[in-house]
């Protein structure tokens, strides 16, 4: 099977692989997650940095975010760049990792 394949309607269609995860960006909100019919990504806890304001209001030393654990079980589909809603996935043409 080759790289670029074809729509049911016949249109050209190149799978995106997700190659990366900015945990930097990620909310640990699970979207991504849940949406993975392949179980490429974990969710797993971070230490908060204390310089990020963003986390001021929390009591916890940690935080959840999503990993990738299985990247190579990627199916290119997109579905969790499309449900993040910080875009943290970064995403890699099937012709170019070949």
């Amino acid at each position: 099977m080759s790289a670029n394949s074809l729509t049911r309607a016949g249109n050209p269609w190149e799978p995106q692989f997700v190659t990366e995860l900015n945990q930097g960006t990620c909310i640990g909100c699970g979207r991504c997650y849940k949406v993975c019919p392949r179980d490429v990504f974990n969710l797993v806890e971070r230490e908060i940095d204390e310089d990020d304001d963003r986390y001021d209001d929390y009591d916890d030393d940690v935080v959840m975010v999503i990993e990738l654990a299985n990247e190579g079980d990627c199916i290119g589909c997109g579905s969790c760049s499309r449900v993040c809603p910080k875009a943290c996935h970064t995403h890699t043409a099937a012709s170019l990792l070949a």
